[in-house]
């Protein structure tokens, strides 16, 4: 495994400290500048969905199984209103209730897949990502441990499963897709791995996590152009 993958326990976390955001972004906050993917339009004319935006967490659920380290997703449910069928992961809208962005996500995980929030280490948090509909997502990124026990909610996850963390991080298995969306070319992130296809926001927050963690200054990662600011309301 080359120096750019995950190696070890030890080195993922020693990554994250350094790599992820202590502090959570406040999604209200009229300063902030989101990831999206209008971030993705070579030719510089897509406009980030306008405010008032729908704010929401999830969370990213890094397992340390004996094996190796890998990445748990949701598979929706194909009734829901939003996203149905989509691979995401666990979240969803932030409640005035919920102790900030690390409270949804937390209580979103329990209600989804019954991941209890106490095995479940907040390691830090990654760029907001606005989706195309609307929802500005704060990313989570939270340790799991052995022994995993899950127990999902039919009505919002029809199957959960797990990517090598080190699969995730190859950048040579980020592609970028494209397809109509309401009227114009949506361009966005795509991840294979096996049957699967994870795509638009969570393989952007996915591609999130190897910049900020393993490619920090790697023009690669940091050649999308400029972010336009957008409005959070």
């Amino acid at each position: 495994m080359n120096g750019a993958r995950p190696d070890s326990l030890a080195a993922f976390l020693e990554r994250a400290a350094a790599g992820l955001s202590a502090d959570a972004p406040r999604p209200g906050d009229p300063t902030s500048n989101p990831r999206g993917d209008h971030d993705l339009d070579a030719d510089g004319i897509a406009v980030a969905p306008p405010g008032p935006h729908r704010h929401a967490a999830v969370l990213v659920p890094v397992v340390a199984r004996h094996t190796g380290l890998s990445v748990l997703f949701t598979q929706r449910s194909a009734g829901l209103r939003d996203h149905s069928g989509q691979i995401s992961f666990p979240g969803g809208k932030i409640d005035p209730a919920d102790p900030g962005p690390a409270g949804t996500a937390l209580r979103e995980a329990w209600e989804e897949i019954g991941l209890a929030s106490e095995r479940v280490g907040v390691l830090g948090y990654l760029d907001p990502y606005l989706s195309a509909t609307g929802f500005l997502v704060v990313p989570v990124v939270g340790l799991v441990e052995e022994p995993l026990t899950l127990a999902l909610n039919p009505d919002e996850v029809a199957e959960v499963f797990e990517v090598p963390l080190d699969v995730l991080m190859d950048p040579a298995g980020h592609s970028l897709g494209s397809g109509a969306w309401r009227g114009r070319t949506r361009r966005y992130y795509a991840i294979t791995h096996a049957d699967r296809l994870i795509w638009g926001l969570t393989a952007g927050i996915v591609r999130n996590l190897y910049e900020r963690l393993w490619a920090p200054g790697d023009t690669r990662a940091s050649s999308r152009r400029a972010r336009p600011s957008v409005e959070t309301g």
